[in-house]
């Protein structure tokens, strides 16, 4: 799933091609990832001149000359292209602006088709309407903590909550987790602020990083818990190279479900809260 910074380098690419430009034409070739009906669309963009572009969360923007914006959210699968001529467009093209003055169409690309594009008001309007938190590169440290500080719920969930702060994923919020050492069932209202400081600094060391790579996760630095994550296919399949701590060589990283999400954690660096270890010797009480 394309997470914030696969959104920013989207954002990035869509600004360099298409700002100046003129909207001359609105290709649709599959309705389905339309959240605007298609005419209301087409009649909100043709002529219209792209005069920026930016980003919330996992949310692009493409801002037009009448102060309205078209609103492209990827989904699972989501992907931005560009090319000149029919027989060049990538596969699962769903929608095509054609631009004036280049003569380049900008493609909306979702195998899934689980991506949106919509037309709103302005992006204000759209974080408004969809309730969506503040950027999680933007939010401060004291904003953090003053959303998470009296929530008696479990850390994971808190931090993928697009309501909370947008754009954190699955893997990034296991990242940042991991660099700020602090456990992932760990409850909002149980950190400290030395902790609010350590997790606010991962969330910018993680998103950073990830977006000075352009989100290629096989260049991310050796220190990152993401090269020990299962899917990591830098890692010779059936080898234990890529399954240990990065701090702590012979320290497996283990994986659980946290909230119903795939999570993994170093049981040295991020040792589970007093309530888990209970929970756990209590079960193997039990079974013994």
């Amino acid at each position: 799933m394309p997470e914030l910074p696969e959104v920013e380098t989207y954002r990035r690419f869509i600004d360099e091609i298409s700002v100046g430009q003129t909207i001359a034409a609105v290709q649709v070739n599959d309705a389905h990832v339309l959240a605007t009906p298609e005419d209301q669309l087409r009649a909100g963009l043709v002529g219209r001149t792209i005069t920026g572009t930016s980003r919330l969360g996992k949310n692009c923007f493409l801002e037009l000359d009448n102060g309205k914006v078209l609103v492209l959210h990827f989904g699972m699968t989501g992907d931005i292209g560009a090319y000149r001529d029919e027989p060049d467009a990538p596969r699962f093209t769903r929608v095509a602006l054609h631009l004036e003055d280049s003569g380049l169409r900008l493609a909306f690309i979702d195998p899934r088709k689980f991506g949106r594009i919509r037309l709103a008001d302005s992006a204000a309007a759209h974080q408004a309407a969809k309730k969506i938190g503040p950027d999680a590169l933007a939010i401060t440290a004291a904003e953090l903590q003053q959303k998470l500080s009296r929530r008696k719920t479990l850390l994971k969930p808190l931090l993928l909550d697009q309501g909370i702060t947008a754009g954190l994923g699955n893997w990034i919020v296991d990242e940042v987790l991991f660099q700020a050492k602090i456990n992932p069932e760990r409850l909002g209202s149980s950190l400290t602020e030395k902790e609010f400081r350590a997790l606010h600094a991962a969330i910018q060391l993680v998103l950073t990083t990830a977006i000075d790579h352009e989100a290629n996760y096989k260049y991310f630095p050796k220190s990152f818990l993401i090269h020990a994550r299962e899917w990591d296919d830098s890692a010779t399949p059936g080898s234990d190279a890529h399954t240990f701590c990065p701090r702590h060589a012979k320290v497996k990283i283990d994986k659980y479900y946290v909230g119903g999400r795939a999570t993994y954690t170093c049981s040295k660096c991020q040792p589970a809260p007093e309530s888990v270890h209970i929970a756990e010797t209590a079960r193997h009480d039990k079974n013994a």
